[in-house]
């Protein structure tokens, strides 16, 4: 079992062939085994233990740990052994790992074992797969920020200026451009006049957002591909008559593909920052990745390739993919900001569009608590 759990995980058993195998063999008693797993049977000698060990350690370069099986019926001690076991992992340059599964019938000399500072996997799968999970495990990053184009100075100011609640288009805009975050071109009009004079000014076709409820779609408060002023004031007076609404948000129509960013504060953690595939598919999908703040351009590029819907910002099927390289980059100026903006307690960019030209931010929401 233990075999399997590391070669499904992908480590691999070498074979004990040759000289190796037969020296191996020599130090055993009769009906021994010096195959790899090796089995040197019950009537083995905490003695032969310890020479096995060494010269797993000293002579076999392509072995780089080892994985020692000890039970007992109970009707010996095996403190010997147990000590054996506590020697070699104190001298042994490489790793060795100890399953002790008579936790009951050799229960004193398991708790004289673990009385020595070590631990004890009982279940020989459950090491099996903590060992492939370590091995798959990058190293961590180093402890840095990344500040290029990123205006701390500003984002402070910018924070200490607002009250606690969710922000305005126009705070979460200048949160954003303050890290270097590319939104897309928009503005915002409470009257008829300052709504066509917009749209004519962005061009169309425009999407039309309310401002005012934070979950817009929710409440019938947003309109895509606006083409004309007709459709504009028509749609315009709809969403005046919308609850709590006092303005609403045009921006100018972008293609390609949606993506998504996230963010929420844990006390003991910091900020936890999601990605993925944005609008509809944020939930319907259930597809994010997740990285501690700040991120490295490294953690990054992993969390966007760790994705199911990776395929996708890649250019599934002929369609225009995103620049990831770009993708990334938001993420970590978006870390950034956050390092540095603790009060931000919830923070949802979705959704970006991109494409291979570029990304920007089309709607953003912020929470800030102090």
């Amino acid at each position: 079992m233990l075999t399997d759990a590391l070669s499904d995980g992908g480590l691999n058993i070498p074979a004990i062939e040759g000289q190796a195998h037969d020296d191996i063999l020599a130090m055993l008693n009769p009906g021994s085994s010096a195959s790899n797993p090796i089995d040197f049977l019950a009537t083995g000698t905490a003695e032969q233990l310890r020479q096995v060990i060494a010269y797993c350690d000293q002579k076999l370069d392509d072995i780089h740990g080892m994985i020692v099986i000890f039970g007992s019926t109970g009707l010996t001690q095996v403190y010997d052994a147990f000590e054996v076991i506590h020697e070699q992992m104190q001298q042994c340059r490489k790793p060795v790992f100890p399953i002790l599964p008579s936790t009951s019938s050799a229960h004193e000399e398991v708790a004289f074992f673990l009385s020595k500072g070590h631990i004890n996997f009982p279940d020989e799968v459950v090491l099996g797969r903590a060992l492939t999970k370590v091995n798959i495990t990058p190293p961590p990053e180093e402890d840095t920020v990344f500040l290029h184009g990123v205006d701390i100075e500003k984002v402070r100011q910018i924070i200490d200026g607002c009250t606690s609640g969710f922000q305005e288009p126009e705070v979460v805009n200048a949160l954003l451009l303050a890290a270097g975050i590319p939104i897309v071109e928009e503005g915002v009009a409470a009257n008829r006049k300052q709504l066509l004079r917009l749209a004519h000014s962005l061009g169309y076709p425009v999407a039309m957002k309310v401002i005012g409820p934070v979950h817009k779609s929710d409440v019938g408060g947003v309109t895509l591909n606006i083409q004309s002023d007709t459709h504009l004031v028509a749609e315009y007076r709809r969403m005046r008559k919308i609850k709590d609404v006092h303005a609403v948000l045009l921006q100018k129509m972008q293609k390609g593909t949606e993506l998504f960013i996230g963010a929420k504060y844990e006390s003991k953690f910091g900020h936890v920052i999601l990605c993925g595939l944005g609008g509809i598919f944020v939930e319907s999908l259930g597809d994010h990745a997740h990285g501690l703040a700040p991120l490295t351009f490294n953690e990054a590029h992993s969390m966007i390739r760790s994705l199911r819907s990776y395929p996708v910002i890649q250019g599934a099927r002929g369609q225009e993919g995103v620049d990831e390289d770009l993708f990334a980059e938001i993420m970590v100026r978006l870390s950034s900001l956050l390092r540095y903006a603790t009060e931000i307690k919830e923070l949802d960019l979705n959704p970006l569009i991109g494409n291979k030209e570029g990304i920007c931010v089309v709607d953003g929401r912020v929470l800030i608590e102090k």
